[in-house]
């Protein structure tokens, strides 16, 4: 009979009943994520434009705060960003509750590493193309927009999703100010029924599976808005 080493846990006597009689549980926890996920993505992507705008915007009293505003997100955990947000704000008569805490939480995170992915794309656009539009007389905001931000973004894009998904998964740390995500569901779960390796061998899956999710809306995302046309 095969053991788990030091544990003494035999494969015989798992129990996915447990599992199962808390699917709606389970359930909750994956579409909490998945919409926790999705406006985290989307305000972290809003960030990252503005972000960028305000950078090359010439003007240091908008660059500094933007750069400073980078170091400081990339250069520090996310569990201390969250735990500062929920924990430390109530000192100066600021509350939120743990979800809002969780989807601000995720943007600011998001936002910081979107900034510099989508410089890097800024970065790359040729300058003759920017100067070609200033010939033609468009405006600066057509030329950010049309020349120089939807073209960063199709050069990114693949990038910029990849870090979504890993914002995705780091939603899980949501669950240590008990935002109501899968990670905390299935702690509850285990808790309640002591059945570790069932649960979080279940909710890797589940993982596996908001990923995929995830990964299949950019894909869609990506393919209607930022692909490049066909020659």
């Amino acid at each position: 009979m095969f053991l788990w080493p030091k544990q003494g846990i035999s494969l015989n006597k798992l129990n996915y009943s447990i599992v199962i009689e808390r699917w709606e549980d389970l359930l909750n926890g994956v579409l909490f994520t998945l919409a926790l996920s999705a406006a985290g993505i989307f305000l972290a992507l809003v960030i990252g434009v503005v972000g960028v705008a305000m950078h090359r915007s010439g003007s240091g009293m908008l660059r500094v705060p933007v750069v400073m505003f980078v170091e400081l997100i990339r250069n520090t955990p996310f569990l201390v960003q969250i735990f500062f947000l929920f924990f430390a704000l109530p000192l100066v008569g600021i509350r939120l509750g743990p979800t809002v805490t969780a989807i601000i939480a995720l943007a600011i995170n998001g936002g910081a590493y979107s900034i510099e992915i989508i410089r890097g794309g800024v970065d790359s656009i040729p300058r003759g193309q920017i100067e070609a539009g200033a010939a033609l007389g468009l405006s600066r905001r057509q030329i950010f927009g049309d020349i120089i931000l939807i073209p960063a973004l199709r050069a990114v894009y693949p990038a910029l999703s990849s870090q979504f998904i890993l914002l995705t998964l780091t939603s899980s740390v949501c669950s240590s100010i008990s935002a109501n995500e899968l990670t905390h569901v299935a702690q509850r779960i285990e808790s309640e029924t002591f059945r570790s390796f069932e649960v979080y061998f279940t909710i890797t899956g589940l993982y596996l599976l908001i990923s995929w999710l995830i990964m299949a809306a950019l894909s869609t995302l990506g393919n209607r808005h930022f692909s490049y046309p066909n020659q």
